[in-house]
């Protein structure tokens, strides 16, 4: 809404009016006058500057609405599917190798795609937007198809393919489409089509999706200046922030783990592979609900108070974890920690937001919460 000049001259004069009936104290030592003009003088001034506005829509807004979609399915959505690589690792590719050793390909992956948004998302706000989804397409496209072409029980391969590239190209653009891709790769993985020839779809399906992204999305607003903020404020005198991040630190620890063994420890325990298989996409499926539900009802009961319901109870799933040995354990497990995990991490966006005193600040607080779990995420899978 533009800013109307009138109602501003007419809240002034009103104000005038009380402060010269006002019988509770003595009129203050300045010119009623003078700040009258001084307003008319703002009005115009921020009338004349232009000040964007929100936009109504249109089809670029609604595009890149869809392009983000994409996005998030070729990056986070794929992350989350990798108990599917974890799976298959263990017990036919890197068979050499124990299951920690592969978690590192993992870890990789959760670190490069929240840590890298504390230098993306200051490129990103410099105007920097169509160069980060340009290098992340050329990346992602390394990263699959180079996997596609290492050999068996060759470690190293493996880890700067699907741990590292893959993981920097998430992290370059990491911003719900996690349910298919499990699906997608256990069918690939364990039909016909092999690992390979596996991979190879899947990679050229993902840098068709991200080429479509690239030409639906735009970014709206100008490029902004550099920006410094009082992060040590925030991490030492913030005790709300201070209590984030620390609280973050312990979540991380364990925030994945599910993610990355569900579909193996149900195959160990001798879950029908068929059905171990859709063990992720059920998982990611309620996922998708808890993300959606906490978040409709946060206006009632609070964000602080459902991040703390929700953060204690993905905590006391996951305890369950060790008791999940047949497929009603499985199937309970995937829907109830879905669901949790997926509530604590879409409120955690809206809980940092309300401890910034600016909206400009949300962006790097948000870089240090998620930077922060990504270093522990690196050694807790």
């Amino acid at each position: 809404m533009a800013v109307s000049t009138s109602s501003h001259l007419t809240a002034v004069e009103a104000h005038v009016s009380e402060s010269d009936n006002s019988t509770l104290s003595p009129t203050p030592d300045f010119d009623l006058k003078d700040m009258k003009a001084q307003v008319v003088e703002n009005v115009y001034a921020a009338e004349e500057a232009g000040v964007p506005q929100i936009p109504d829509g249109g089809f670029w807004a609604w595009s890149t609405v869809a392009g983000a979609f994409l996005v998030q399915y070729c990056t986070f959505g794929y992350i989350n599917a990798f108990g599917v690589y974890q799976d298959y690792y263990v017990r036919i590719y890197l068979n050499h190798y124990t299951p920690s050793t592969i978690g590192w390909i993992g870890g990789m992956q959760i670190f490069l795609n929240f840590g890298m948004g504390v230098v993306t998302g200051r490129l990103f706000d410099r105007g920097y937007f169509r160069y980060l989804m340009a290098t992340s397409i050329v990346l992602h496209a390394i990263a699959l198809f180079m996997l596609s072409l290492s050999h068996e029980n060759k470690y190293y391969q493996v880890f700067l393919t699907n741990g590292v590239a893959f993981g920097a190209a998430s992290g370059i653009t990491y911003v719900p489409s996690a349910v298919l891709n499990p699906i997608m790769l256990n069918k690939l993985f364990s039909g016909p089509i092999g690992f390979h020839n596996g991979i190879r779809i899947s990679a050229g399906l993902n840098v068709f999706l991200l080429l479509v992204s690239f030409a639906l999305m735009r970014t709206r607003m100008p490029p902004k200046p550099a920006q410094k903020f009082p992060i040590k404020d925030w991490v030492l005198k913030q005790h709300e922030f201070s209590l984030a991040l620390v609280t973050c630190m312990f979540t991380f620890f364990a925030l994945f783990f599910p993610v990355f063994y569900l579909q193996l420890n149900a195959i160990v325990h001798g879950v029908d592979r068929n059905i171990a298989f859709y063990s992720l996409s059920i998982l990611n499926a309620c996922s998708v609900i808890g993300r959606v539900v906490p978040n409709a009802i946060s206006h009632k009961f609070g964000i602080s108070n459902l991040i703390i319901v929700f953060t204690f109870l993905t905590g006391a799933v996951t305890f369950t974890f060790p008791a999940v040995k047949n497929l009603e354990g499985t199937i309970l497990f995937a829907v109830f920690w879905g669901f949790v995990s997926g509530a604590f991490i879409s409120l955690v966006p809206a809980y940092i937001n309300i401890m910034s005193n600016d909206p400009s600040e949300t962006g790097t607080r948000l870089g240090l919460f998620f930077g922060t779990g990504s270093i522990i995420g690196l050694f807790a899978s």
